[in-house]
């Protein structure tokens, strides 16, 4: 059993929309645990027995029989969309869950057109904000990864997270499914990321992300639509530090599978009121996969990889003495930044 304090389900509601029209107008007099009755029945119609699915899906069973089936996708990638699109019509699962946390929450909803309006809206106000809100290196890291993230965007021609938005539309057309978000929160992930640096880390790594944003050639175009991009942001990060694997992918992965696992129970059947396997379907970036297959049996506690070290009081002296000069240096750093892309849009 997992050790945790942070299982509270993130669920969402899918629009119904999508759902109304999809599904076939039930006569009224019907009462609602009959509707329900038919709405189940019509799913496990729709739900195939073997599924054919696309190679860069794995199966993975639970110990009371539940199934997930977890889906490697790349952030920009039309094949990753077609991928999740396939497996939910093909199993119609009782859970969708996606690599997302609150914080990210947003991007289910946003299109080129905002992310690339957010990312130019890049002002004083919203810096300060971002460092009030989750000290400085980590409201910076956040800040300069969307200013990269909005310059990718634009010569793509598409935003990032298209695979989940299409697994919440794709949520929505299937009855009794729920949408979940899967990921441990962004905040945790930089809190922890950062405390793992030394003081001339933290500053060689704020420097370096200032100049991330260089023009990208057809070739990392291409490896992009190949592979995550926020992992490819944090691969290139942790080639130079080392320390960042353990908090930026080892722990997510930890993260991700407990919060798979917990979705992976039975569910109730309507029609008897007896608990049935469920089926799930996850959608990770491609780069977690193997972590998940390799941690999924084992006994996880989540307490220890959602904890923030309080800083020393020396370090927090010393933190307050060079604040004002680090957040003059990045802060320039940013607003270049910020300039050359706006130029390039």
């Amino acid at each position: 059993m997992d050790q945790d304090n942070h299982s509270e389900d993130e669920s969402i509601v899918p629009s119904g929309d999508a759902l109304q029209e999809q599904l076939p107008c039930l006569p009224p007099e019907l009462l609602d645990r009959e509707a329900m009755g038919l709405l189940w029945e019509l799913r496990s119609q729709r739900r195939q027995a073997s599924p054919k699915l696309p190679e860069t899906v794995s199966r993975l069973t639970a110990p009371d029989g539940s199934l997930l089936y977890l889906v490697g996708t790349a952030h920009f990638s039309d094949s990753s969309k077609n991928d999740v699109a396939t497996t939910i019509r093909a199993v119609q699962p009782d859970v969708v869950v996606v690599e997302l946390c609150q914080y990210r929450v947003s991007m289910l909803r946003m299109d080129e057109n905002t992310l690339l309006r957010e990312a130019k809206d890049i002002n004083l106000d919203k810096v300060q904000q971002a460092i009030k809100q989750n000290g400085l290196m980590s409201g910076l890291m956040q800040i300069l990864l969307l200013k990269v993230s909005a310059h990718i965007t634009k010569q793509l021609g598409m935003a990032p997270g298209g695979e989940f938005r299409e697994a919440f539309k794709e949520a929505g057309q299937v009855p009794f499914c729920r949408f979940q978000l899967g990921d441990r929160p962004i905040p945790v992930t930089f809190k922890r990321a950062i405390a793992a640096l030394s003081l001339w880390q933290k500053a060689r790594l704020g420097w370096g992300l200032c100049f991330l944003s260089d023009p990208i050639s057809k070739e990392d175009v291409e490896k992009c639509k190949q592979k995550d991009l926020l992992e490819q942001t944090m691969a290139e990060m942790i080639g130079e530090f080392p320390t960042l694997h353990q908090t930026i992918v080892a722990e997510r992965d930890i993260y991700l599978t407990h919060t798979l696992r917990q979705a992976t129970r039975c569910v109730e059947d309507p029609r008897t009121a007896l608990k049935v396997p469920a089926v799930v379907v996850g959608v990770v970036g491609m780069g977690h996969v193997p972590g998940i297959e390799r941690n999924w049996e084992k006994q996880l506690n989540i307490n220890e990889i959602m904890s923030v070290a309080p800083p020393s009081h020396f370090g927090w002296v010393l933190r307050s003495v060079i604040t004002g000069a680090m957040v003059g240096v990045l802060g320039y750093a940013c607003y270049r930044v910020g300039g050359s892309l706006a130029s390039s849009f």
